[in-house]
């Protein structure tokens, strides 16, 4: 019905420029935490450095779709992911574009969306306490779940993610000590866990209404997020990127405007955690078939 949005698809070209920035300015941040007291190390990095660190993944689940360069430059993609994700701190890209691709395939799909909680995890996280403690250790369960639920053979690429990322700690741990190497480390952990901005995790798949399994949010906090919580429209066109999301809420209004959207990451956190009709177990699961299997 509107072919405009077939144009919208392709890479962003400016990409790759402001994460370039982002990564700069946190070089720029170890530097000056080096000297810091503890207390000011962990409160930068859960103010600012947390922020960078968790926006700069979500530029990595960008780039997992080949944005930067587009597809026909797919190794310069993996190659900027795993640039990218320095001042993340531990080794990421590589491995979550390989199950990442699997998400979007098989959304829901048991033992193969590894997004979808274990059934231990349900089980156990039920009360708002709990529920708490698993918001906080959101990053570790995203970490570990994989390899649990859906083991696969370590690539090449994630070789060369581990070694680029441990030569680079290693390198401003040389320069600066370890504060700078916390201040990253901590970040990620802390503003991946209970952190306003981590309220997308829970927003973009738990079934808060019954019947609708994937959700939008429009709030300014995408402009931090790269438009991550225009979610109903990134599944809908995942070759589109994020920046340019917004544009295709603008062309087909009507297939988006009547659905249920989230108003606040925040307010997400919160029903999450206080609400007992919500928890880890409010995923849609499904049995799929793997599309070698099926071809």
């Amino acid at each position: 019905k509107y072919p405009a949005i077939k144009s919208l698809m392709g890479p962003d070209p400016h990409l790759k420029w402001i994460v370039a920035v982002m990564v700069l300015t946190q070089l720029l941040a170890c530097y000056l935490v080096r000297n810091l007291s503890w207390k000011w190390v962990f409160f930068w990095a859960y103010a600012f450095g947390g922020c960078i660190n968790h926006s700069m993944t979500l530029a990595i689940h960008d780039i997992s779709h080949n944005v930067a360069f587009g597809n026909k430059q797919a190794r310069w993609n993996r190659w900027f992911a795993v640039f990218a994700n320095l001042p993340v701190g531990v080794p990421y890209s590589a491995s979550f574009k390989k199950y990442h691709i699997d998400h979007h395939r098989y959304l829901g799909g048991h033992n193969l969306d590894v997004d979808i909680p274990t059934d231990f995890e349900g089980w156990f996280f039920c009360t708002p306490f709990r529920k708490l403690i698993w918001v906080t250790l959101q990053p570790f369960f995203y970490g570990l779940r994989p390899l649990c639920v859906n083991p696969k053979a370590i690539t090449e690429m994630e070789v060369f993610n581990a070694l680029a990322q441990f030569s680079f700690d290693l390198i401003v741990f040389y320069l600066w000590g370890l504060k700078p190497i916390i201040y990253m480390v901590a970040g990620t952990l802390l503003c991946m866990g209970f952190h306003p901005i981590s309220g997308h995790f829970i927003a973009e798949h738990y079934m808060f209404l019954k019947g609708y399994e994937t959700y939008s949010y429009y709030g300014p906090l995408n402009y931090i997020t790269f438009n991550v919580g225009y979610h109903m429209e990134h599944h809908d066109f995942p070759s589109i990127p994020g920046s340019k999301l917004p544009m295709v809420k603008k062309i087909a209004a009507e297939y988006y405007d009547t659905l249920p959207q989230h108003q606040s990451w925040v307010r997400v956190l919160w029903d999450f955690i206080f609400d007992d009709a919500i928890g880890p177990y409010s995923r849609v699961k499904r049995i799929c078939k793997l599309a070698s299997e099926s071809r």
